[in-house]
């Protein structure tokens, strides 16, 4: 899999190259049983893809870049130790696409503001990324956005066990996207996976993380 050194971007750098870049909303084929999503966890392991298209349960994320004078972060969670699926691992804010919500982007911010209190006057959004299959069988719509600095953070510890910020210049470089493999289901699986400090990004969220990367810098 090729990769290519990049350049840090500045926020207004950032703002345009994404306007042009990302998607203006998401694709009509997103929640469509019958088609099979590009991007997802059977990227790098063809057998995780749910066969059953019923199964893929429509869910959308916040990708929230934080416009921080000392440069752009991204903001993560640690789900809760006390879940019963995904606990403690490290998570966009987001969830299922709920029957009331209007769309993957009312769902993304219903669930920003409902798991971390991250209030929608902070968000300006970019666009969307590539719909991504996880392995559990939920298609994810991403939703990039700028978050302003002086937001105030209120976190629901039924989900959400803390947040952290990582550099974005750190997750946009190629040299930390490393393919690991673990036993899954009696196969072997191969995903990305960006450690940083004391913290293992990996799975959906590193394989979002990686989508972010093309979109913004492919050639």
């Amino acid at each position: 899999m090729s990769s290519q050194l990049v350049q840090p971007l500045s926020i207004n750098e950032l703002r345009k190259t994404a306007r042009e870049r990302l998607l203006k909303s998401p694709p009509r084929e997103a929640f469509d049983p019958d088609h099979l999503p590009a991007l997802g966890d059977h990227r790098l392991a063809e057998n995780l893809a749910p066969a059953d298209g019923r199964l893929h349960r429509p869910a959308a994320v916040l990708v929230p870049i934080i416009a921080h004078e000392h440069g752009a972060t991204i903001l993560l969670t640690e789900r809760s130790k006390e879940l019963k699926d995904h606990a403690g691992q490290i998570a966009f804010p987001g969830g299922k696409i709920d029957a009331l919500d209007q769309d993957a982007r009312a769902a993304a911010l219903r669930e920003a503001e409902e798991e971390i209190g991250l209030q929608q006057k902070f968000v300006e959004d970019l666009g969307y990324l590539d719909p991504y299959l996880s392995s559990t069988g939920y298609r994810i719509i991403p939703m990039v956005a700028i978050i302003s600095p002086g937001f105030s953070l209120t976190l629901d510890p039924r989900e959400v066990e803390s947040t952290f910020e990582v550099p974005l210049d750190f997750l946009m470089d190629p040299a930390h996207h490393e393919i690991h493999e673990r036993e899954w289901r009696g196969a072997q699986r191969h995903y990305f996976a960006m450690p940083y400090e004391e913290r293992y990004i990996w799975g959906v969220t590193a394989g979002i993380i990686r989508s972010l990367y093309e979109r913004l810098y492919a050639p």
